[in-house]
């Protein structure tokens, strides 16, 4: 398994790397054009792709200039409890009810048949004796 890996790995970056460099702007390559990006990777396999992602692609921040993680620092809303929501709590009432109600159904439902069942064994037993 690990011989395999040790081939599969590498091949696995190789392509990751070169769909990437594809699909990269000519404007954010960096230091070479994005061709010459694409040979390195080819042909040096093993080490093109770490190069590529070390030093070929521009990486920047969204824009605003800020990384999701401060953006979610600065900017958190105020989370609330299920137990302390009511209208969660509501929802959970709602959803009660229309329980309830399937359950009451059911419940006639099973009564209904039950009451069919014994009055035929009652009229079947009368028949036998």
């Amino acid at each position: 398994m690990l011989r395999a890996l040790m081939y599969i790995l590498p091949l696995a970056l190789t392509i990751y790397a070169f769909i990437d460099c594809l699909n990269t702007p000519e404007d954010e390559a960096k230091h070479l054009p994005k061709l010459a990006w694409v040979f390195i990777i080819l042909l040096f396999w093993v080490v093109g792709p770490i190069v590529w992602f070390a030093a070929g692609k521009m990486r920047h921040a969204p824009a605003g200039g800020r990384t999701p993680s401060e953006w979610h620092r600065n900017h958190r809303t105020q989370w609330v409890a299920p137990d302390d929501n009511p209208d969660f709590l509501k929802s959970l009432k709602d959803e009660n009810k229309k329980d309830e109600a399937v359950l009451k159904d059911w419940e006639a439902d099973l009564r209904r048949r039950e009451d069919e069942l014994k009055k035929r064994e009652q009229g079947g037993e009368g028949d036998k004796s």
